[in-house]
């Protein structure tokens, strides 16, 4: 049985999204500060974590930085902010999706199923993939340049997969998004995928202004280069 995280302060929302998470078959551990965070995280083990941004002693947004300093797991923000500076912030922090409050209990299920989804689609891979220096052992999950580990995050690691899988192929927006969130870009906006883009290039460009891995074709969309 799958385990969530679910870091919220608003009792209300607990006791509702609980039980439906619940009545879904996951199972769910929930912390209101980020105190009670950090000491649930080190003593679970989860297949997604669902943060609340505005905490009593603290952001939501460090709870997500210290996440990524030693795990993948597939994270979800929650806000009360829809401003896209707040959006973009937690994108670019290392979180797979967003959703913003007030929302509707059955989006918010079906963008969680979908997430846990797509992390078992993208971890099961029994191959190893190497191109333009980079390599990914889709065993563990698992990136590297020149030999060096690559810290990627689980939506990084699933793009630079998509970019590999596919080398010399020019891919749309709306391709990318329908592979990566499994649905037609309805959740996700093309905003959100030129974060990942830009993030994902400085990681793996020897000169992220100037990339020659991940290339821009202007008016279709990007593609693996293959021909340097």
């Amino acid at each position: 049985m799958k385990r969530i995280f679910f870091v919220e302060d608003d009792l209300s929302l607990i006791n509702g999204l609980s039980f439906a998470v619940k009545k879904q078959g996951y199972e769910i551990d929930i912390a209101r500060t980020s105190q009670e965070a950090e000491t649930l995280w080190i003593n679970g083990k989860y297949e997604l974590v669902i943060l609340d941004v505005s905490l009593p002693d603290g952001s939501g947004f460090d709870i997500c930085k210290r996440i990524r300093q030693t795990s993948k797991v597939p994270i979800i923000f929650l806000t009360a902010a829809d401003e896209e500076t707040d959006i973009i912030m937690g994108l670019d922090i290392g979180a797979d999706d967003y959703i913003t409050k007030p929302f509707k209990l059955a989006v918010f299920l079906s963008r969680i199923n979908a997430l846990l989804r797509r992390s078992d689609n993208f971890n099961q891979p029994d191959t190893e993939l190497s191109s333009n220096g980079i390599t990914l052992q889709r065993l563990k999950g698992e990136g590297y340049k020149k030999g060096e580990p690559l810290n990627l995050t689980s939506n990084e690691y699933k793009l630079l997969c998509l970019f590999m899988e596919n080398p010399g192929v020019v891919l749309s927006q709306e391709q990318i998004l329908g592979s990566l969130w499994d649905c037609d870009g309805n959740y996700i906006d093309n905003k959100a995928l030129t974060v990942y883009i830009r993030r994902l290039r400085m990681k793996i460009e020897d000169n992220p202004g100037e990339p020659q891995k991940i290339v821009t074709v202007r008016g279709m969309g990007y593609k693996w280069n293959t021909d340097k």
